[in-house]
Formats: C-alpha cells, sequence, structure tokens
C-alpha cells in the first residue's frame, strides 16, 4: 500500500553526482542510508499527496512539463529540519524560475481538482534536496561537517519531472522538461 505520491524535479548528470557523492558519505560511515536504500534519486519535491490519480493525471503532466524549460539551480546552503527524522538538506538559492515552476505545477493540480497541501501552497512551500534522512541526533554535528566538506554553491540545472510513488520509492513517470517524450 502507497504511502504517498511526490511530483519531483530531478537535475542534470552532474549536479546529480554531486548529491550522490553527499549520499555515499553519508551511507560509508553508517551516518544514513535511507536516501539510497529507497532507490531515491536527488530531487528537490514540488508537490506531495497522499493521493493521486497517475493514470489520469499522467496526460496534465506531460502538457505541463512540455511547456517548461530546463532551469537554472544553485545550492548554496545546508539545512536541516530537527524532528524525528532528523532530515538534512542541500538548499538551493531562490530562484523566479524555480519558484514560479512550482506555483505554475500547484496550479495546474488544482485545476485537475488535486488538493494543495498546506506544505506546498506559495507561500508556505520550501526548496529542498535531501541529503540524509534519520541522523541520528547524536551524528549531526558529524553530518553537517561532511556537508560542509562540499564547495557551496553547488551548480546545475533541472532537467526532468518525475511523478513517484513512496514507500520505497518507485518512479511511476518521468518527462524531460521542454520535451514531450516519455523518460521512463
Amino acid at each position: 500500500m502507497s504511502e504517498g505520491y511526490a511530483i519531483e524535479l530531478y537535475f542534470d548528470p552532474a549536479l546529480e553526482n554531486q548529491v550522490l557523492k553527499a549520499w555515499n558519505v553519508f551511507a560509508r560511515r553508517q551516518i544514513s542510508t535511507k536516501l539510497i536504500s529507497n532507490e531515491s534519486r536527488p530531487h528537490i519535491t514540488l508537490f506531495s499527496t497522499v493521493f493521486f490519480d497517475s493514470a489520469r493525471l499522467e496526460s496534465v503532466i506531460r502538457n505541463f512539463v512540455s511547456k517548461q524549460e530546463p532551469l537554472s539551480i544553485a545550492f548554496s546552503t545546508i539545512g536541516s529540519f530537527s524532528s524525528d527524522n532528523n532530515v538534512l538538506f542541500l538548499s538551493p538559492t531562490p530562484s523566479l524560475s524555480l519558484l514560479q515552476l512550482q506555483s505554475q505545477l500547484c496550479e495546474t493540480m488544482k485545476k485537475e481538482g488535486v488538493e494543495i497541501p498546506e506544505d506546498y501552497r506559495t507561500d508556505s512551500w520550501v526548496p529542498l534536496c535531501p541529503v540524509a534522512l534519520e541522523v541520528p541526533k547524536s551524528r549531526m554535528a558529524e553530518a553537517f561537517s561532511v556537508l560542509r566538506e562540499l564547495k557551496l554553491p553547488v551548480n546545475g540545472y533541472g532537467m526532468e519531472i518525475g511523478v513517484v510513488e513512496f514507500s520505497p520509492v518507485r518512479e511511476v513517470f518521468s518527462f524531460a522538461l521542454g520535451n514531450n517524450t516519455l523518460e521512463s
């Protein structure tokens, strides 16, 4: 049984590899392996919901993505959410293109009758790329040290939008920005 669905922005190969390097360091040091074991891809979550009719919304998302262009992303800060999950993340420098992409996606979903969860509304969405989940509290300082070793900013492009079902993570479909071709 699915816990939910997410619409994710994926990166160009060079940026994806930079994020994967951080994931691998966390795994080697046994700080966090959750993202790797979930078979996730480096991403920024644009939208997430419990209910999602992927068969009905695939063409809607394909049409939306075909009108978008790849966008520049610069991860310039590191951060965390202190909670039971202890999430560490890279945060992109907010850009008009990223904020508009997410806002327009939510408007598209809203027009299709999909309720926009509070965390993904324009005035509350926080763009981030998770790099470690469920970090033990006793290892948070070490985890931050790992992230500080990254040479920020880490620059690249958002190139693709995918829909995943979780947990575990399973990609339902993805489309390259500005392209009508189905990627998977």
